[in-house]
């Protein structure tokens, strides 16, 4: 097992192959590019979880795109419409736009749920064979999906995966969205992205992860997490991360939700996602759409492939009722979502207003300590993306302040802008931030604690001892995840 300093020697030395092969990834997908054609998406959904997420994901990007109340005009609505359809649908001969989807579970249920609900609505439906799901789950140990389903289902998943792929006149890459904590979103989906990354090694993957409640779902889902996580650094381009923890907190503090159910913050999830992947002028200007949505992403977000963990953030979140008695302005949205990302608030509600950015020319009050309470959250890159209404008018010019980055890059090469007049949902003015910055440090930090308390005492390590996965397995993944929070606190 390498030492922690050997990890960090052999990290610096194949830095910057990794980053190259990202930025021949990028390469590769502009020459695939026609010239009026859109680069598709195909999401592969894992587990009870990663099925949920995505119906709803689906359901919030039809339902936005065929939404009546755009606020634009009807030729860039319908440009916005064919966008979006390109990268997330493909038509069948009925006009049912089908999902570009593969959806995968080791327990029938769920998947049976997902595809009723999609074919219900009317609106839009999954593939008629664009499922896998067994009569077996993997009892929440990642052991089990990663090194017994994974394997013996390899075949099987993969080749729908190729069909959709065939499906798609150019491919920007794969979205796959799983849970960290139990056994099959997390285990078998850390072994079909290195799969991913095996066969399609020229295509971008993004994974959409959900970070487990605090107080835990799962006894080990710290063990689980950081195989997930560790495995995941290894072989996706960019990590998305969702806490349900914050999640929960604005389903309760903004959408009024008393009795918040599994369902309500898949839909708050739903609702970023759709804000961040939804259609944005690219520099040719109105009308013209970006095309290469996931290359574009990575190419703003990830400058380095040691730093890939990304967080979403949206302004303004909240009940359809409340929003009926609401304004805003680009002012006062751009001031609040600025403030949410340098104390690292996940909503509006509660940002502390003390923390400020260290002043230009003063020397640095040191490097990020986990345990530290209030801290600036200094960033890598962030893109903010603009819907709606005088969004020509929004000036964005706060966050290109130097003093919110890394000393290492400008502020012209982390700082990015997205903007569409049309608007998103029901929302005349809205903003997301995707932000790579210090965010998940902190929760990180926590969780590869926990797993290794539980590690020293070795608790429950013979569930997945016996299933091939060794100490030496585990003590790499600490080492490496160790890596990313050092370097991530070293900004």
């Amino acid at each position: 097992m390498r030492s922690a300093a050997a990890w960090a020697r052999y990290w610096r030395k194949h830095a910057q192959k990794r980053f190259r092969s990202l930025a021949w990834k990028l390469d590769h997908a502009q020459s695939q590019l026609k010239p009026d054609g859109h680069m598709s998406i195909v999401t592969v959904q894992l587990g009870q979880c990663g099925n949920q997420i995505g119906f709803e994901v689906f359901d919030a990007l039809f339902n936005d795109s065929h939404c009546s109340r755009g606020l634009c005009s009807k030729r860039e609505n319908e440009a916005y419409q064919a966008s979006c359809k390109e990268r997330f649908f493909s038509e069948e001969e009925n006009g049912v736009p089908v999902a570009r989807a593969v959806l995968v579970d080791m327990e029938p249920k769920v998947i049976n749920q997902t595809l009723s609900k999609a074919a219900c609505s009317g609106r839009w439906k999954y593939g008629q064979h664009s499922c896998f799901c067994q009569k077996q789950g993997s009892g929440n140990n990642w052991a089990y999906g990663y090194s017994v389903h994974g394997p013996r289902h390899e075949e099987s998943i993969m080749n729908l995966i190729r069909k959709e792929v065939e499906k798609c006149e150019s491919l920007s890459g794969f979205f796959i969205i799983m849970s960290m904590a139990g056994g099959t979103g997390s285990g078998l989906g850390a072994f079909v992205t290195q799969n991913l990354q095996d066969q399609y090694s020229s295509a971008l993957k993004m994974n959409q992860i959900i970070w487990p409640y605090g107080t835990g779902e799962v006894i080990v889902q710290n063990y689980n997490s950081i195989l997930t996580l560790s495995h995941l650094y290894r072989s996706s381009d960019a990590l998305l991360v969702h806490e349900n923890d914050a999640v929960h907190k604005i389903c309760v503090k903004l959408m009024n939700i008393k009795q918040v159910s599994f369902c309500d913050i898949n839909q708050v999830l739903a609702h970023q996602l759709g804000s961040v992947f939804q259609p944005t002028y690219s520099g040719e200007g109105l009308f013209h759409y970006r095309r290469n949505p996931l290359g574009d992403l990575m190419e703003n977000l990830v400058p380095h492939p040691e730093f890939k963990m990304l967080g979403v953030r949206n302004i303004p979140q909240m009940s359809e009722n409340s929003l009926a008695y609401s304004t805003f302005t680009w002012a006062g949205l751009l001031k609040h979502l600025r403030q949410m990302l340098i104390s690292n608030a996940k909503m509006e509600e509660g940002i502390d207003w003390q923390v400020r950015p260290p002043l230009s020319g003063l020397p640095p009050l040191g490097k990020m300590s986990v345990n530290k309470e209030t801290h600036f959250n200094t960033s890598i890159a962030n893109l903010v993306i603009l819907r709606g209404k005088d969004v020509q008018s929004a000036d964005v010019g706060a966050f290109k302040d130097p003093a919110l980055y890394t000393s290492w890059l400008e502020p012209v090469h982390a700082f990015s802008v997205w903007k569409t007049q049309r608007a998103f949902r029901k929302y005349e003015k809205s903003a997301a931030l995707v932000s790579n910055s210090q965010s998940l440090v902190k929760p990180l930090d926590m969780i590869v604690g926990k797993a290794w308390n539980m590690f020293a005492s070795r608790a429950y390590l013979h569930q997945y001892t016996k299933f091939g996965i060794e100490e030496e397995d585990f003590l790499d993944s600490f080492t490496l995840l160790e890596q990313v929070i050092a370097s991530y606190c070293n900004l």
